[in-house]
């Protein structure tokens, strides 16, 4: 069942749930607690279904699944929010100022409210349920709205959701872009939106009319540069395996590779040699290879395949939605493929000469979401991480950065603002109120006018 789009303030889901959320039973942490260990349930009772959606939409090895949608994203969040909520809810004291004496300072996490959380098509079940995550921790309540692109995993997070909370609490709202623009017209205590760079502007410019705070998860042209102090064999199985990975269909996947001219010819032999090893002579034959979610995309792909010589790959499928890992030479820095984020299977391989070039490159460009460097010399190192700025670095893997939950994951500029994973989640979806008590024993006469003769003391205690 499709949860109805709100039709006024008093009888839609929104207003239920925020009168809901008045009586104070999310701020209670066992509840919170309680329903971070029923949505852990619901998904594994769910699991074959929700895999069987994933390969019906987008092709994906049941392997990819378990790992990058349910189990490090969802469930280990799941996990750790449990063991550490109840520190993460703790209010922390701080220290006060001399003048100030005798008082006590702390700071008390609270529930924003009512969130509204915006999910794409690519990783269609984590994407949604690990703000998710955080927001049931933080003590919100939620209304979830999944890409209707991945239209069969949308069904199954609605189902999973409606069986496993009340709708006053947790809802789901599925539809199109009309839906979108409905729920973006209502009033939210925050909204956490995953996807482009102008959906994100849409989204901000629907959200400055309410004064809502958002999250804003987009993407851009990560970069990843190798350079020749690396181990070829490992360096070469990362960058495909991070390529590859759904048919290159995520928003933190290498965009472009940059690679040190002396280098490259040799980086190219073990990139052919690993996608072999990976997917077979014949990729679409493999069972480990994902598919483009659908021919709108598909076909922005192949329209992208004309901008460089491709030594690899290349091949097209549109009644299967099937593009062959693709490595492509000789790119132009303004060809088209270097103009937008890929978002597919096509590898772009361009070179540098030297350091200050490839960082040159990188910052006469959007910041990314993320960066990549393969080189194990720590000044290199040390150069690209203190002159260049990506909302994350990896230094010597493609992608793993994302599955530390320590780590906020979140954008700078172009790529987004405002982080999520572990206590990062919990903060996005929290108000940090600050309560200072006073007590009446001492009340020192120096603040108060007449000031004259009083500013020698006042120095002495302020300094």
């Amino acid at each position: 069942m499709v949860t109805q789009l709100p039709v006024n303030k008093n009888g839609d889901i929104i207003g239920k749930q925020q009168q809901f959320f008045a009586s104070g039973k999310t701020k209670d942490v066992r509840f919170r607690i309680a329903q971070l260990q029923k949505l852990k349930q619901a998904i594994a009772s769910n699991q074959s279904a929700i895999f069987a959606a994933l390969q019906v939409d987008l092709c994906k090895p049941e392997q990819e699944s378990y790992a990058y949608e349910i189990r490090v994203p969802v469930t280990r969040e799941i996990d750790d929010a449990i063991e550490q909520i109840k520190s993460w809810t703790k209010p922390r004291k701080v220290s006060t100022p001399i003048e100030q004496f005798p008082a006590t300072a702390k700071i008390y996490p609270e529930p924003l409210g009512v969130v509204l959380i915006i999910a794409p098509w690519n990783y269609p079940f984590s994407l949604i349920l690990s703000p998710l995550v955080g927001a049931i921790a933080a003590g919100n309540c939620a209304i979830l709205k999944p890409s209707e692109i991945s239209a069969h995993s949308s069904g199954i997070i609605a189902s999973i959701i409606e069986k496993t909370f009340d709708p006053e609490y947790i809802a789901v709202v599925e539809g199109g872009v009309q839906t979108s623009q409905q729920l973006l017209a209502e009033k939210f205590d925050h909204i956490f939106f995953t996807g482009g760079t102008s959906g994100g502007k849409i989204v901000m410019a629907a959200a400055a009319k309410h004064l809502t705070p958002v999250t804003l998860e987009l993407g851009g042209k990560s970069p990843c540069i190798v350079d020749t102090a690396i181990n070829l064999e490992c360096a070469a199985k990362r960058i495909v395996w991070g390529k590859f990975l759904n048919a290159g269909q995520s928003c933190i996947v290498p965009d472009y590779l940059l690679v040190d001219k002396k280098i490259k010819p040799q980086l190219l032999d073990r990139i052919k040699s690993c996608l072999v090893e990976f997917y077979g002579e014949d990729p679409a034959k493999s069972p480990d290879y994902a598919r483009i979610i659908n021919s709108k995309q598909f076909n922005r792909l192949v329209q992208l395949l004309q901008d460089g010589e491709i030594i690899l790959g290349g091949q097209t499928d549109p009644e299967d939605l099937y593009i062959a890992p693709t490595v492509m030479d000789k790119v132009d820095w303004d060809a088209p493929v270097m103009q937008e984020e890929i978002f597919g299977p096509i590898l772009p391989v361009l070179e540098y000469t030297s350091r200050e070039e490839a960082i040159a490159q990188i910052n006469a460009r959007p910041k990314p979401l993320a960066l990549y460097l393969f080189s194990r010399n720590k000044t290199y190192q040390q150069m690209v991480l203190q002159q260049t700025s990506s909302g994350g670095v990896c230094l010597n893997d493609t992608m793993m950065q994302y599955g530390v939950s320590e780590l906020p994951f979140g954008g700078v500029g172009n790529s987004g603002f405002g982080s999520y994973h572990g206590k990062a989640s919990f903060n996005t979806f929290s108000h940090y109120k600050t309560v200072l008590t006073r007590s009446f024993l001492l009340d020192l006469d120096v603040r108060y006018p007449p000031y004259q003769g009083k500013l020698k003391l006042l120095k002495w205690l302020i300094g």
